[in-house]
């Protein structure tokens, strides 16, 4: 009996590159026929041009090619790994839509993990972007790992994209987190491992979704699943600023005491002190703000995805 392996792909807005998706993703599984069925699930984050469209056109011809209809954008961190929970096939393999994480690697990935590796990931060492974005990804990485204290050293470069063991799937699903950082649950599990590196292709089609605010977002959840760092630092910086703060006004009171006259009482230093520790606070209640964030959403426990309407399940 043939194995299967399962391909999630996550979609908003990709109404140009879906069906040249699927014509790859088809290709490849087409030269591994003989030992592998296989089924591509796309879910579609309620885009506002012509994916769903086109996703249920390619449906329509093929049975191995599914489609979850979301009831809203539920994001690019939410979607792809509630896809990998709905998939049934012996491995999983995660790619974007975008023809970002090249389908061509789907053998290589496979092959992979026939050797025994319960998880295979696609490390891209070269990107066709701008060299500076790159070597900000590569120092975020970097301070990343420095302020990991879980110790699971986690991947740089690594964006999801790849081969998942269905034992793998097994656990994820067991963690049952409203809001996974996939990328550190990866590290976090200890399952053996294999990477895969690769040069990421520009997007060719369509616009990214990605800006500021996703970046970020994901930045943060790296730090507050992985690190404490944050918070102690927070707690170092307070003390030492308390007792400079302290230091300081007893050395004015000293030099007032002795030169009453030749020393006047500005307002000058004692706003330059208030402006200072102001904004230190204000930063570090910040940090504190995205730990109590996280927490928020582990609580709420609010569902990963609320599906519309499910095509060839």
């Amino acid at each position: 009996m043939k194995k299967k392996i399962s391909i999630i792909s996550s979609a908003f807005n990709e109404e140009e590159n879906v069906q040249v998706l699927y014509e790859k993703v088809k290709e490849q599984m087409s030269k591994l026929a003989d030992k592998y069925d296989y089924e591509h699930i796309i879910l579609d984050n309620a885009s506002t041009d012509g994916t769903a469209k086109k996703l249920r056109e390619i449906a329509a011809k093929d049975k191995n090619f599914k489609v979850i209809l979301n009831a809203r954008n539920f994001g690019h961190i939410r979607s792809p790994y509630y896809g990998m929970l709905q998939a049934k096939g012996d491995a999983v393999i995660s790619m974007v839509s975008d023809l970002q994480d090249p389908p061509e690697l789907i053998p290589d990935f496979i092959k992979k993990w026939e050797e025994g590796n319960k998880i295979v990931v696609g490390q891209k060492n070269q990107a066709e972007e701008s060299s500076l974005f790159f070597m900000v990804r590569k120092f975020y990485y970097w301070l990343l790992n420095k302020a990991n204290d879980t110790g699971a050293e986690l991947i740089s470069n690594f964006t999801g994209f790849g081969i998942y063991d269905k034992e793998v799937i097994e656990e994820l699903r067991k963690i049952n987190d409203p809001y996974p950082y996939l990328r550190g649950l990866v590290s976090e599990l200890g399952y053996q491992r294999d990477i895969i590196t690769y040069k990421q292709p520009l997007r060719k089609r369509g616009i990214t979704k990605n800006n500021f605010y996703t970046l970020y977002d994901m930045a943060m959840i790296g730090f507050t699943n992985h690190s404490k760092v944050p918070l102690r630092l927070a707690a170092f910086c307070g003390f030492a600023l308390s007792a400079l703060s302290l230091l300081l006004a007893f050395i004015y009171l000293v030099l007032k005491l002795l030169y009453w006259e030749r020393f006047p009482m500005g307002t000058a230093p004692i706003l330059i002190a208030v402006f200072f520790f102001s904004s230190m606070q204000l930063f570090f209640i910040g940090v504190i703000g995205e730990y109590l964030g996280a927490v928020l959403t582990q609580v709420l426990h609010r569902p990963l995805v609320i599906e519309k309407e499910r095509i060839n399940f």
